[in-house]
């Protein structure tokens, strides 16, 4: 519960957009970059497509389905994980710009999913986006 004055509220108010926006830079260019993991899948699905004689010969050689596994498994980690980390750095810069209150809302919601500090990032920009006076902030110029 915030005790601050009534006057000192628009600024804590914009201290805290300020900061949650740049908590959602950091959060999606740390999921970009750990979405970057099942690219080695994705490799090694390639080269069992490609090249299963490296893994064994004749009858060794493991069937080209599994290539085709790892190839879309990885690449459907690599695309969902991008896609989450786009839509969290989305998120920041409409929060630093005061736009789309309902997108920022949702995306908090879905962050929590995100544990532990999609969690914490989400639950921290729920309650500061409910706040009454953060609502009008969102508002669109006339």
């Amino acid at each position: 519960m915030d005790t601050a004055p009534p006057a000192a509220q628009p600024m804590l108010d914009q201290e805290h957009l300020r900061l949650l926006s740049i908590f959602h830079y950091v959060k999606g260019g740390i999921s970009a970059f750990f979405a970057c993991i099942p690219i080695i899948h994705v490799i090694i699905g390639l080269i069992l497509i490609m090249a299963p004689h490296l893994f064994g010969q004749g009858g060794n050689a493991p069937p080209a389905f599994l290539g085709w596994f790892f190839l879309l498994l990885g690449g459907f980690f690599v695309l969902f994980g991008w896609t989450f980390a786009v839509l969290t750095l989305l998120t920041g810069w409409c929060i630093a710009r005061r736009r789309h209150y309902t997108f920022c809302f949702i995306w908090a919601c879905v962050e929590c999913l995100s544990i532990p500090f999609g969690t914490a990032l989400g639950v921290c920009t729920i309650l500061v986006l409910n706040r009454p006076s953060v609502k009008p902030l969102f508002a669109p110029a006339a």
